[in-house]
C-alpha cells in the first residue's frame, strides 16, 4: 500500500532527477520561485526575459489598462 502511494514520485525522479531535486530542495528550504534572488537567478540560468519584446513593440501591455467612460 505504501510503495502504490510512492510510485509516482520515483517515476518523476528517474525521468528528470535534477530538476526532481531542484523542487525538492526548493520545498524543503520554503524557498518562493517569484522572490526576486531565485527568480533573477533563474531568469539569468534560463536565459528568458521577464518581459514580452512583442508586447513592448505594439505598444501594449497584458496589465490592466485604464478606459473613460463618458
Amino acid at each position: 500500500m505504501f510503495i502504490n502511494e510512492l510510485t509516482p514520485i520515483f517515476k518523476q525522479f528517474t525521468q528528470s532527477p535534477v530538476s526532481f531535486m531542484g523542487g525538492f530542495v526548493s520545498g524543503v528550504l520554503r524557498l518562493n520561485l517569484a522572490d526576486d534572488p531565485v527568480k533573477s537567478w533563474l531568469n539569468q540560468q534560463l536565459g528568458t526575459n521577464p518581459y514580452n519584446s512583442s508586447n513592448i513593440e505594439n505598444g501594449r501591455t497584458s496589465g490592466p489598462q485604464s478606459i473613460s467612460i463618458d
